[in-house]
């Protein structure tokens, strides 16, 4: 067997290391298979006619169509679009007061030092240690009594409120990082609080920030409980109450559900490609200087 060089140096490992490397890059392949899996099945069982998928759930199709995708998107009925819109609309709005309001309080608590500092941060952090679904009858209880169930911006309070403590945490983590000096140096060149922070620690702040953003949107995206019970408008649904839409109480039509379920994924995929390498980086950072 060849000897490989590493910096110049022979690498005498023998084959027992290079069939531990191929047994361990084919445990990968299979993981790695058994998440692409089920999109590649969901793509494939969305391109049949329902008799055809009953009678082969698993079979690759061998006549594909179409016609799921253009009765979930023409269907009247199913209100697809305007529930991705909903959804679209809360999740940007969402994550829009998430990032900034982490932002603001995350610096304020990294940077300024005051007696209730700590306090106040372990009582956000706290949020992060209460399971969301023990507090939903209270807040629908909260909502019913104050108006404010079933409207477009209903759903904007609980996720604003419930994804802040881990956006806190991360972003305060992430400014105690950034060397103190930079802001020192912008108080000599005569900024002030406000612009130092949104002008020269914001954009330093970039890779922790798109990372909160994209945990959000797919938090907010696929947030079911909250939108079932404070939701009872059809017009107002979400992308998780369109699709039990698709769900009858004796049959079901598992095309058409596979359709919608790739039709509402899309962008939030796109999305995750698009900023794929911030995310890494800010994971990164915050594993590297946190």
């Amino acid at each position: 067997m060849p000897e490989l060089t590493v910096a110049g140096k022979k690498d005498k490992r023998g084959p027992g290391h290079v069939i531990l490397a191929i047994v361990l890059n084919a445990i990968l392949i299979l993981f790695s298979f058994s998440c692409i899996f089920p999109l590649l099945w969901m793509f494939n069982s969305s391109l049949k006619e329902k008799r055809v998928f009953n009678a082969d759930i698993i079979g690759i199709v061998k006549s594909p169509t179409l016609k799921n995708f253009k009765d979930i998107l023409s269907n009247s009925n199913y209100h697809l679009g305007q529930s991705i819109w909903n959804s679209a609309r809360t999740t940007i709005l969402s994550v829009f007061f998430i990032v900034l309001f982490a932002f603001i309080v995350g610096y304020i608590l990294a940077r300024v030092k005051f007696k209730l500092n700590r306090f106040i941060f372990a009582i956000i952090l706290m949020g992060m240690l209460i399971p969301q679904h023990s507090l939903l009858v209270p807040i629908y209880v909260v909502f019913k009594k104050c108006g404010l169930s079933n409207h477009w911006f209903t759903l904007l309070f609980p996720y604003v409120a419930f994804g802040l403590p881990m956006a806190i945490f991360l972003v305060e983590g992430f400014v105690k990082t950034i060397p103190y000096e930079l802001e020192q140096a912008a108080a000599i060149d005569g900024c002030g609080f406000s612009k130092t922070m949104f002008s020269i620690i914001m954009p330093i702040c970039k890779p922790i920030l798109v990372t909160v953003a994209i945990i959000q949107s797919f938090g907010c995206w696929n947030e079911f409980s909250f939108a079932l019970v404070l939701i009872k408008s059809q017009a107002l649904q979400t992308v998780p109450l369109a699709l039990t839409q698709f769900t009858g109480q004796f049959n079901s039509d598992y095309p058409k559900i596979m359709a919608a379920m790739l039709v509402t994924m899309a962008p939030i995929v796109i999305l995750y490609f698009v900023f794929s390498k911030e995310i890494i980086k800010g994971m990164v950072a915050g594993a590297v200087k946190g």
